[in-house]
């Protein structure tokens, strides 16, 4: 009978993802020098060739979440690693807490809770708020995400326009070449975009002043693609409306001068955070790494990694 396969885990699993992981493989709290696989849970760590270096064995990552910016795909594909994430199982929730959060900031649900909560409608009734009717919506990152997004604020009868790398020949949504264009021609902006050097502070002064005093920005995507003192000094200045933030550059540390502002929404990076998606999440991780080691490949590598995965299940 052969050894166990070793798998090292990097940060926190969930109680799903240990479970899982211990009725199929011997786990180790740390990586070793024998680790095969790896299951990367919260933890912060970012996962590059000098992280996985000593790791000489390795075959295969696992990555809890969409997600990857804290692994350097293309490094650990140059060197026969696959890495895979978990796209598909959480879309539906993050369009839907997005949707929410974009109600939320437009007609200030927070606000008028604590406005109540105070006792404040004994004396008069809470102030008239800006509305989502008439609202042009511009989508940065038309993924999965952006499309499940497009699609909820589209039955709120709201037009939807985006930007991305390149136009897609599978949606009838109007393309902007460039940001600054789709910001001017919209006056809320989602931010639906992965992280990364690409991505980073994309979303700048520029941007921001192109949505105008009425203009609403919504985050999902990453803190680091909206440059947050920009954004601070476009709210503070008035030059935007308002923005709903559920990410943020440096988490879990908000900037004072954004929870000081009553005129936004903030959320603690609670996208996927049900318990149904992040169940879901979780046994995606321990899926991919047991069908890996079944000699099935992977189900769902990073577009980085898929050539490389390909090959691999081809033997």
């Amino acid at each position: 009978m052969s050894a166990p396969v070793k798998i090292g885990i990097v940060g926190n699993p969930t109680p799903l993802i240990a479970n899982g992981l211990n009725a199929a493989f011997a786990v180790q709290p740390e990586p070793g020098a024998d680790s095969r696989g790896l299951a990367i849970c919260f933890g912060g760590k970012r996962i590059d060739a000098a992280f996985v270096a000593p790791f000489r064995q390795l075959e295969v990552v696992s990555s809890y979440g969409v997600g990857y910016d804290h692994i350097d795909a293309a490094a650990l594909a140059a060197r026969g690693i696959v890495v895979t994430h978990t796209p598909d199982v959480l879309t539906d929730e993050v369009a839907d807490l997005c949707l929410g959060l974009l109600i939320a900031t437009v007609r200030q649900l927070p606000q008028a809770d604590r406005y109540l909560r105070a006792g404040q409608w004994l004396q008069k009734p809470y102030p008239l708020t800006a509305t989502l009717r008439g609202r042009t919506v511009g989508i940065l990152g038309l993924g999965r995400i952006g499309k499940a997004i497009a699609k909820r604020v589209e039955a709120c009868g709201l037009a939807v326009e985006y930007h991305g790398r390149k136009p897609q020949a599978d949606v009838a949504y109007r393309y902007h070449p460039t940001l600054v264009g789709l910001a001017h021609s919209c006056d809320v902006l989602i931010v639906a975009a992965s992280g990364g050097a690409e991505t980073k502070h994309i979303v700048n002064r520029e941007v921001l002043e192109a949505l105008g005093p009425d203009g609403i920005v919504i985050n999902i995507g990453r803190g680091s693609v909206i440059d947050e003192p920009a954004l601070i000094a476009a709210l503070r200045d008035r030059k935007i409306l308002s923005a709903g933030l559920d990410v943020f550059e440096d988490e879990p540390r908000v900037p004072a001068e954004l929870i000081a502002m009553e005129q936004v929404v903030l959320l603690p990076h609670v996208g996927s955070a049900s318990v149904h998606t992040r169940n879901a999440m979780g046994q995606l991780v321990v899926d991919n790494l047991v069908s890996w080691f079944a000699g099935r490949g992977a189900i769902t590598p990073v577009p980085e990694c898929a050539a490389l995965a390909a090959q691999k299940a081809a033997g």
